[in-house]
């Protein structure tokens, strides 16, 4: 079974429905991109499907198509929804200079997976990036571009995207032994605490010798 509206006979093609064929309206979009971020959630990348997503938005597979196009792309744009947060990243860590740069990327991103109504999305979409290879390669795809490179692009040393990669490697792997792992004592350690311990890690990668 495919995602895709059929072709035979009388049927819908892939296209923009009729009105009498989905819910349309100024928010249709929206319930869509809500719908699709629970979805994968709930199902992950390769048990999500667009017409679980169009059925939880109350519209037709073919209004999902029509305003996102592949699967893939519906999870790149829920990725996208999701991670919307850490995108003001470069402009929060890198005021104020280099110094200190390490700390405030540590408390920015620690802050980002602290805050459960941010930290949920960005569970799903993790664990979706971790088991498919079409995840890892959108989620890969918007850190870099939207994230690493903008800061990168500030740091004015050496290497600096090697650097930006290696910060970004710590906290990631930071966050997925406390977050998803679970492993204790890091699991339930103060954020303070960490943030001591890890910032200056962050600090030597993005501007040490």
């Amino acid at each position: 079974m495919t995602d895709g509206p059929a072709v035979a006979g009388g049927a819908r093609r892939r296209g923009r429905p009729s009105r009498t064929d989905s819910v349309e309206g100024p928010g249709a979009r929206e319930r869509i991109l809500t719908a699709a971020r629970a979805e994968f959630a709930a199902r992950g990348y390769e048990k999500a499907s667009i017409r679980g997503i169009a059925k939880a938005a109350d519209v037709d597979p073919a209004l999902v198509h029509h305003y996102y196009g592949t699967k893939e792309q519906v999870f790149e744009a829920a990725v996208e929804m999701s991670f919307a947060p850490a995108l003001n990243a470069p402009e929060a860590v890198l005021d104020g200079g280099l110094d200190g740069v390490g700390e405030r990327m540590t408390r920015f991103v620690l802050g980002v997976w602290e805050n459960p109504v941010t930290r949920e999305p960005l569970l799903a979409i993790v664990r979706s990036a971790l088991t498919n290879d079409v995840a890892a390669a959108v989620f890969r795809k918007l850190v870099v571009r939207q994230l690493l490179r903008r800061i990168a692009g500030e740091l004015a040393v050496p290497d600096a995207e090697l650097r930006a990669e290696l910060a970004a490697a710590q906290l990631v792997g930071t966050a997925l032994m406390r977050y998803v792992i679970k492993l204790e004592p890091l699991a339930s350690a103060d954020p303070e605490r960490i943030i001591a311990r890890v910032a200056p890690v962050v600090q030597q990668h993005l501007t040490g010798s």
